[in-house]
């Protein structure tokens, strides 16, 4: 049935081409939101004969389609639509016909809310389209038609809640980026995982998970064959350390490869023998020692001087006591001619170092120089001797380095820079690192015959130059004395590969920043005590923090393990690393932490930088000497111990003296049939019977790296450097008073301007210190909370603290000690003719030269360097 409704929806007429494009125009009508006449809205809700199905009740606010009874309803509209968005008065073109509009009205039937009202910034736009378009140019202005439309889309309700959506969710995601990735809240981005690890938990963790059986494995292995530095047993055990390094669960394991000079004994490459008046051989040293391993055999480094020069000289044989410069004296002041002879003399003493006892033969005109072990040092005369006790025996001989040490350490053809492949070198022959004149270790049985032959011949010496060799009366010789022939011919090479083994934890604060940890893995012969010892506790070290990092524990800073080659020659593996890395670690290394020799007996010793003082006390607090049943810092207290100085008998002194990273060197220590063949596995365990000093070694080690990766505060004791320094500064006025200061004719001299900097350095450092009160009294006081500000105070209150090692460098252009450039600490360096700990090296080089104006510009730049390392600290430059 027809709808009787008299309104009825009609489809609109299509309008015409011209119209379309804009040439005619329909008059403009009042706009009105919706019909007036109730009978007219009616009819829109009615039935449409033409086929439209009935329209749905609109809501409150919605405009309909226009009908022919309402044109202006459409007008308006359209003009109000073209106007916003063409921004001029033309009409729709042809393509919006009567489907368009069908398209329009079901869409917007699908909205559920009425649209926003129009904003006045549209209203705008509209009424300043209208009245330029109300303008009447006196020139007709014609556009070109372009057949190009464009369409803007059209944006619904729907289309604006998807928007705000997604808009919501990219606004959580960067709130969460700058949360936890922009470290606005520190310890909740860094420290996340790390919560649940109580710092006095992972101390007493890794106490009591050390074992003594695992080191003691790892010992054995270690020592099952010789591994000098660039061998076959030297590669097979760095294998060994990388593999322990990659079980322990240690990141960024590799190996540094270095290319360093180095010399090897050639199979009878070394003789030593009396002659007769005719030349002919009256009697010839064994040299070697017997072999330590005969079921089944093992191979054993052959007895030679790291470092020597080759040679084949002859001379009358003259005995010099230690081999110091001062001995040497002794025997020109006597009336003994030196030159061309050959020297004997005994190891330990006045001079500890053999390169310095060589080097002073060459001085005083020596051809050649041989060094043995008397037994008043080390041997029966002390204790037993192995293999049943710990001293050297009959025939054990002390192997050992005659490079110069304290005038270039490293590799000698590339002092300053890493000996990397392709690195240039300097020539070996008269090379400021090695002596110029051939030397052979031997046994002080061997020796005994050496001085039997020059009996009567010289003076008789003093009681003080007299060893204690059986049956042996202790003469001088002279030239008159019968000759001996020293031969050493060996292998040089110039290029030998060794291997660093190197791995680290990331830390997860400042990860940047470092605390190293270092032992030397080469040894002359089997090395046990030294440097095995070491090597063993290191290893159970990375396997106990390997175990935490599993666990899910990390560092706030990264720790770094390295096992160094070439330690035994000149120290070359860890002073090759640090020329390879110099800025880095001058900029983030925190503190080096050293074992020479882990366990050579039963007295716990310690050397290194004062800043270390608070935290080893500490340290020793927690552990116990295993036999005495006692604290370690109970004995310590007994003894008197002090944190002895840095000498140059370690990898520390690359890491201290030419990098400025404030480094400790410990160890129990004690006597040893030291770098012998005698220094085996079976040596260690008669020392410490259970590997009992191993462990307690082990937990040390474990604490001091949990002391300075994971404390918040570093724990540098800065005020007792700055009493260090102080006493250094009386120490060395009155040991110069001693060698002839204000002198008539010197210079005049005085230490007041380093008084001057140790003064202020006192001061700066009570006020550095004060900070780390304040900051207990705000995060700890306040239940543990440390807000971001405050995080980023306490790291840089950290830097600076290290750093302040490494402003003690003197980098100026020709910094350094003079004549020795490669070590640039101003307060720590070795001696020019001593490898034992030396305070302010260069002033005290100066004063020994008697170059008291030298000394004096020494004195002003140690001052002025102190002082502006002090103002450092406190933020004042």
């Amino acid at each position: 049935m027809a709808d009787e409704k008299p309104n009825k929806y009609e489809a609109l007429p299509i309008p015409t081409y011209e119209e379309a494009i804009g040439s005619s125009s329909r008059p403009s009508a009042t706009h009105t939101s919706e019909s007036s006449d109730p009978a007219e809205r009616e009819g829109l809700l009615g039935y449409n004969p033409e086929g439209r199905l009935p329209v749905p009740t609109r809501r409150a606010g919605y405009r309909p389609p226009p009908t022919d009874g309402s044109p202006s309803v459409r007008d308006s509209g359209e003009h109000e639509h073209d106007s916003f968005l063409n921004q001029h008065n033309e009409r729709r073109d042809s393509s919006s016909t009567e489907g368009d509009e069908v398209r329009r009205e079901m869409e917007e039937m699908e909205i559920s809310d009425p649209p926003a009202p129009r904003s006045a910034w549209g209203k705008r736009i509209s009424s300043l389209s209208q009245s330029l378009s109300s303008i009447n140019l006196p020139f007709k202005w014609k556009f070109p038609r372009f057949k190009i439309r464009w369409k803007w889309p059209r944006c619904d309700a729907n289309m604006c809640i998807f928007l705000g959506r997604c808009f919501a969710v990219l606004l959580v995601m960067a709130v969460v980026y700058l949360l936890f990735m922009s470290d606005i809240f520190t310890n909740a981005a860094q420290r996340m995982s790390a919560q649940v690890f109580d710092p006095e938990s992972v101390r007493i963790h890794v106490q009591s998970v050390v074992s003594p059986g695992r080191i003691e494995e790892h010992l054995r292995k270690i020592t099952q064959n010789d591994h000098l530095a660039g061998t076959e047993g030297d590669y097979v055990l760095a294998k060994y350390v990388q593999d322990s390094f990659h079980s322990s669960g240690l990141e960024d394991i590799h190996m540094d490869e270095f290319h360093v000079y180095l010399n090897y004994p050639k199979d009878g490459g070394r003789k030593i023998e009396i002659l007769k008046e005719d030349g002919s051989v009256q009697w010839s040293a064994k040299v070697e020692e017997d072999p330590m391993y005969t079921d089944p055999p093992r191979q054993q480094t052959p007895v030679f001087h790291g470092h020597s020069r080759s040679g084949d000289v002859t001379g009358p044989l003259i005995y010099a006591n230690y081999g110091s410069r001062g001995d040497f004296k002794r025997l020109e002041d006597s009336g003994i001619d030196t030159h061309g002879a050959i020297a004997l003399v005994r190891h330990s003493g006045s001079e500890g170092d053999g390169a310095l006892k060589v080097k002073a033969a060459e001085l005083a005109g020596f051809a050649g120089c041989i060094i043995y072990s008397d037994p008043a040092d080390n041997g029966f005369l002390k204790g037993e001797v192995a293999p049943n006790g710990r001293y050297m025996p009959e025939g054990g001989v002390q192997r050992g380095t005659v490079g110069l040490v304290n005038w270039v350490v490293g590799d000698i053809l590339t002092p300053g820079w890493a000996s990397t492949q392709g690195a240039k070198t300097i020539p070996k022959d008269n090379n400021p690192g090695l002596v110029n004149i051939p030397s052979i270790p031997i046994s002080w049985d061997d020796a005994q015959h050496l001085l039997q032959s020059i009996k009567g011949f010289g003076q008789a010496c003093p009681d003080e130059w007299k060893g204690g060799i059986p049956n042996t009366e202790y003469w001088s010789g002279n030239l008159s004395s019968p000759k001996v022939h020293l031969v050493n011919d060996q292998d040089e090479v110039e290029k030998q590969p060794i291997w660093n083994v190197m791995g680290k934890i990331h830390g997860i604060e400042q990860k940047e920043k470092s605390i190293i940890i270092g032992n030397q893995r080469d040894a002359w012969v089997y090395g046990a005590a030294n440097p095995g010892s070491g090597t063993a506790v290191m290893l159970e070290v990375a396997s106990i923090f390997g175990d935490l990092v599993q666990r899910g524990w990390r560092p706030l800073r990264t720790i770094e393990f390295a096992s160094w080659d070439g330690g035994a020659y000149n120290l070359i593996g860890s002073t090759e690393y640090v020329e390879g890395n110099i800025e880095r670690l001058r900029q983030d290394a925190f503190a080096y932490l050293n074992v020479g020799t882990g366990v050579g007996g039963q007295e716990f010793k310690a050397k290194g930088s004062p800043v270390f003082r608070k935290s080893l006390l500490r340290v020793l607090d927690r552990t116990s000497d295993p036999a005495q049943n006692v604290t370690l810092r109970e004995l310590w207290d007994r003894r008197g111990g002090e944190l002895d100085g840095l000498g140059a008998g370690g990898d520390y002194v690359a890491f201290q003296d030419i990098a400025g990273t404030s480094s400790l060197d410990f160890g129990f220590e004690g006597d040893s049939p030291y770098h012998s063949a005698y220094d085996t596995f079976e040596q260690v365990a008669l020392a410490d019977p259970g590997f009992q000093y191993h462990g307690v070694l082990a937990q040390i080690w474990a604490l001091l790296i949990l002391e300075f990766s994971d404390r918040l505060v570093l724990p540098f004791d800065i005020s007792a450097y700055s009493a260090a320094a102080t006493k250094w500064s009386i120490d060395l006025e009155n040991w110069a008073e001693n060698k002839g200061a204000n002198q008539e004719g010197n210079t005049p001299w005085n230490v007041e301007p380093l008084r001057e900097a140790v003064l202020q350095f006192a001061n700066d450092a009570k006020l550095f210190e004060q900070w780390e009160v304040e900051w207990d009294n705000i995060v700890l006081g306040g239940g543990g909370f440390e807000n971001a500000i405050l995080s980023a105070h306490r790291q840089s209150h950290n830097t600076r603290m290290a750093n302040f090692e490494t402003h003690l460098l003197g980098l100026e252009e020709g910094g350094g000690i003079p004549n020795r450039t490669q070590f640039k600490h101003v307060i720590f360096g070795p001696q020019l003719w001593s490898t034992d700990e030396a305070y302010f090296p260069a002033i005290r080089d100066t004063v020994l030269a008697g170059d008291w104006t030298a000394a004096k510009e020494q004195v002003e730049k140690a001052a002025a360097i102190l002082k502006r390392a002090s103002k450092k600290l406190i933020g004042n430059v």
